[in-house]
């Protein structure tokens, strides 16, 4: 298994480069955009136009103006309690998927609908869909166990066009379950990703929420949303052992959709999480292994991707699914048709 060491971005500001959110919010713009976030702006004491961070309906109307300028997204809405993500954090993850896919691809970002993405945990918000397609073109399976938020999901998708066709949501039956049942015997993603629950019991959930809260009372309001989300549901915030053992799950169960799926990734919160999923992912046999570090104001998290996929199948794949995008690389040859069903198996990818 070759593991990389992590990747850090070289730019000053901590957001991803191509990331819309770059710098300091343009409420003015924001309110153009969708007029019931004005009564939630203000200037305050420390004399900075913002919104109140520890108030959900003005973070949940700040989210629906910076989808309607950067997105496109008319509709949308979560239900009461639901998670309501920081949308520059969410973007970042994108862009990063995108960059991983370039690595592998003569340095240009494969795009379109060939592209297929599998968010586990999809959430009420449909954030990772709306953003993936509105910037790279790409297809998404979002899947979810709460039925709540599969709902809200799907409203989402049906009430904006450019959504309608190009993203599916499906419902994992089982809570001990990630990608079984899901991912089908001959149906092939690029990418999977996940913001996997951080905690590990509702006790713990319900602590950090009340540190949070305090946090944001006494500290200076800021330009961009707090580093962790307002809400969430229990399957969004916590799983038995928590982040550690939900990802020992993610790495064994990844075996099973090895030839699926090219590249698996993951949100990791923790960094001392990440010595218990290398040596897993070892275990698992994953032959490469890729850390990517984020920051997003005060919070610092990471991005961890492997393949189980070795050199010649992952120029099969991409010859195969990506080919519009591989022959811009004059650098990779052509593989014969018989060679990639050979390297591949009898999968149609």
């Amino acid at each position: 298994m070759t593991t990389q060491p992590p990747q850090d971005s070289a730019e000053k500001d901590p957001l991803h480069p191509r990331n819309r959110h770059r710098g300091r919010y343009d409420f003015p713009q924001l309110i153009k955009a969708s007029p019931e976030l004005a009564p939630f702006v203000a200037v305050n004491k420390y004399d900075d136009t913002s919104i109140d961070f520890a108030n959900p309906e003005a973070v949940k109307a700040l989210n629906r103006a910076l989808l309607k300028q950067f997105y496109g997204i008319q509709n949308w809405d979560i239900p009461a309690g639901y998670l309501c993500p920081p949308i520059p954090g969410r973007a970042d993850y994108i862009h990063y998927l995108a960059d991983l896919l370039a690595s592998v691809n003569g340095d240009v970002i494969p795009r379109g609908k060939s592209i297929r993405v599998l968010d586990v945990g999809v959430g009420a918000n449909c954030i990772y869909p709306i953003i993936g397609h509105k910037e790279y073109g790409w297809r998404f399976v979002g899947t979810d166990v709460d039925v709540v938020a599969l709902r809200m999901a799907k409203q989402i998708v049906a009430s904006n066009g450019a959504l309608a066709g190009n993203v599916d949501i499906r419902r994992q039956t089982s809570s001990t379950q990630i990608f079984n049942d899901i991912v089908e015997p001959k149906e092939f993603f690029d990418l999977t990703m996940c913001n996997p629950p951080f905690h590990g019991s509702q006790e713990e959930a319900e602590a950090s929420s009340r540190r949070k809260e305090h946090n944001l009372g006494t500290q200076k309001a800021p330009q961009t949303p707090p580093t962790q989300n307002f809400g969430g549901q229990a399957t969004e915030l916590w799983y038995p052992g928590g982040e550690a053992t939900f990802l020992w799950r993610m790495a064994q169960e990844s075996t099973l959709s090895k030839i699926n799926i090219f590249w698996f990734t993951t949100l990791v919160s923790k960094k001392e999480t990440l010595p218990g999923l290398y040596k897993s992912l070892e275990k698992a046999g994953a032959t490469e292994v890729r850390t990517i570090n984020m920051a997003q104001g005060q919070k610092s998290s990471r991005i961890v991707a492997w393949t189980f996929l070795d050199p010649q199948q992952q120029q099969a794949w991409r010859e195969k699914r990506w080919g519009q995008n591989q022959r811009k690389n004059k650098f990779a040859p052509m593989l014969p048709f018989d060679a990639l069903v050979h390297l591949m198996g009898s999968y149609s990818i």
